[in-house]
């Protein structure tokens, strides 16, 4: 039987881009979570057993895989938070919490993402704009969600969007400290601190 034109053992070249693409972004995050690793292209091309030219086929360069790695955690912070609050049901208080323990439970599956995202971002001068950026898109997910959820009576929506980033921002901070190791604190002190403030900004 002839292979289809653009096949290579039943896989298509689009889909051939995209796993390269995927490996590349796995290799990224580890490689910039390593502080024994400097993170450089070859190093990140070493991990994910790719040459240069493959690199060049997804990203212009190596800040732009990086914001790439940066945007996928986003993502799947705001989905993996988004999906446990619909499945915690209507109660509010339930959902900002499980909405808050997917989001740790997220960090403590893989703490990379956590220092990479928050912590290791800080460092490459062009990618601190994209972490603000990041932030306040989750800040106004967060004002957004709350305004939906919880009513926020008598706020504006200027106020919301203050809660947001109140939130977001000590957030931030908060899991900085506690993935460096400056806070000691267990998983549900870390839950329950950061839910009760989320309902205290918007009651």
């Amino acid at each position: 039987m002839a292979v289809p034109s653009g096949f290579y053992r039943g896989v298509s070249a689009a889909d051939r881009v995209a796993q390269r693409r995927a490996r590349l972004l796995a290799a990224g995050l580890t490689v910039w979570a390593d502080p024994r690793i400097r993170t450089t292209m070859t190093a990140v091309c070493a991990e994910a057993g790719l040459s240069e030219r493959y690199f060049y086929e997804s990203f212009t360069g190596l800040e732009a895989l990086l914001e790439a790695v940066m945007d996928t955690i986003a993502a799947e912070i705001e989905e993996t938070s988004r999906a446990a609050a619909e499945a915690a049901g209507d109660n509010p208080a339930a959902r900002v919490r499980a909405a808050v323990r997917a989001f740790v439970d997220l960090l403590l599956a893989d703490p990379r993402k956590g220092r990479v995202a928050i912590v290791e971002s800080l460092a490459v001068p062009k990618l601190r704009q994209r972490r603000t950026e990041l932030l306040r898109h989750l800040a106004h997910q967060s004002a957004v969600e709350s305004r939906r959820v919880l009513g926020s009576p008598g706020h504006s929506v200027t106020e919301d969007e203050i809660g947001g980033m109140l939130f977001i921002g000590g957030m931030a901070e908060l899991i900085t400290a506690w993935l460096d190791g400056t806070l000691r604190a267990s998983t549900d002190e870390i839950v329950e601190a950061a839910s009760r403030a989320l309902l205290g900004i918007y009651r």
